[in-house]
C-alpha cells in the first residue's frame, strides 16, 4: 500500500464528494524550528571579559553547547585539540549532559496514531507538546494508522478495515445525534465541542493525529535511546529513527555517535556507546 490511500470497506463520510479515507503506514516528520545563536551578544560577553575565542563549528546548537560548557570552567583560553567535535565527544564520554539541554529543536509529527502519542507524551523532562484536539476538530474525515504487521496480511488487514469502519461509523452517528441533542445550546462552537468530546469515546487508538514537539538535545537523545530500541513499539521506533536521521544532519557532533542497525522486521534500531548522557 501507499502511504495514504482509499481503503476498500471504509465508508466515505458526508456527501459524495467527501475526501477518501486515508490509511497511514509511515510517520510524517517535519522540522519546524532549530536552535539559533545571538552572535553579537556572545561576542559582547567575550569582549567584556577580554576573551578571544571562536568555535570551529558553524552549527548554532553545537556552538551553544560548547559555549555553555566552557562557561562552567571559563576554559575559553584552553581549547581541546580537535575543536568542537572533540569537545562534544568529551561531554558525551563524561556524561555531562546538562549542557546539551540548551540546544533545542521543534518537530511536527503527522500520520501517527493516538497509540504512539500516548507513549510519546510520557517523555516529560525537556519536552513540550501541542496536539490536535478531538474536541474541536471533526474526526468524521477518516484517517487511521495501520500497523505494518496487519497491513502485510490480507486476512488481518480485512478484519482491521471492517473493525475501523464500524467504529468510525459509530463516531459519525453519535456526533450527529449529539448535535441534535444539544440543539438548544445557543453557542454553536460549544454545541459542536460537546458533541465531539462525547462521540470521540468510540474512536480507536489507530486514529491518526498531529502533534508539535519541542525538546532539547539531551531529551531527544533519551527519546531516541528509549524509542529507537528493538524493544520499542514498531511505529514509534520508525518515528524515532526518522528524528535521529534529521538530527544527525542538523548537529552531527551531538548525534553522530548513534549507529543504525537493521532489524529482522525491516526497521532499524539506534545504538550508542554514550547512553544516558
Amino acid at each position: 500500500m501507499t502511504l495514504a490511500q482509499q481503503a476498500p470497506g471504509l465508508p466515505r463520510v458526508g456527501d459524495a464528494e467527501a475526501a477518501p479515507v486515508r490509511i497511514f503506514h509511515e510517520p510524517r516528520v517535519y522540522l519546524l524550528a532549530r536552535q539559533t545563536l545571538a552572535e553579537q551578544e556572545l561576542e559582547r560577553f567575550l569582549t567584556e571579559h577580554g576573551i578571544s575565542w571562536e568555535s570551529d563549528s558553524e552549527i548554532a546548537a553545537e556552538r551553544l553547547v560548547e559555549t555553555a560548557g566552557r562557561i562552567c570552567y571559563m576554559s575559553f583560553a584552553r581549547p581541546r585539540p580537535g575543536g568542537n567535535a572533540a569537545y562534544v565527544r568529551h561531554i558525551l564520554e563524561a556524561g555531562h549532559g546538562s549542557v546539551l539541554e540548551h540546544a533545542v529543536w521543534t518537530f511536527l509529527f503527522a500520520g501517527v496514531s493516538r497509540s504512539l502519542t500516548h507513549e510519546l507524551v510520557r517523555h516529560r523532562a525537556g519536552f513540550s507538546y501541542s496536539q490536535l484536539s478531538q474536541r474541536y476538530v471533526d474526526e468524521s474525515v477518516a484517517e487511521y494508522v495501520e500497523p505494518r504487521v496487519i497491513a502485510e496480511d490480507p486476512e488481518l488487514h480485512q478484519l482491521w478495515v471492517e473493525t475501523i469502519a464500524k467504529m468510525h461509523q459509530a463516531y459519525v452517528q453519535l456526533a450527529e445525534k449529539l448535535l441534535e441533542k444539544f440543539r438548544h445550546e445557543p453557542d454553536r462552537t460549544l454545541r459542536r465541542k460537546l458533541a465531539r468530546q462525547a462521540a470521540r469515546s468510540v474512536l480507536p487508538n489507530a486514529t491518526e493525529t498531529k502533534i508539535v514537539v519541542t525538546a532539547n538535545a539531551r531529551a531527544w537523545r533519551h527519546f531516541i535511546e528509549m524509542r529507537a530500541s528493538r524493544w520499542a513499539d514498531v511505529e514509534i521506533r520508525q518515528l524515532a529513527v526518522k528524528v535521529l536521521r534529521i538530527l544527525q544532519q542538523e548537529a552531527p557532533h551531538l548525534f553522530g555517535d548513534y549507529e543504525l542497525r537493521a532489524l529482522p522486521d525491516g526497521t532499524y534500531e539506534a545504538i550508542t556507546p554514550y547512553r544516558k548522557v
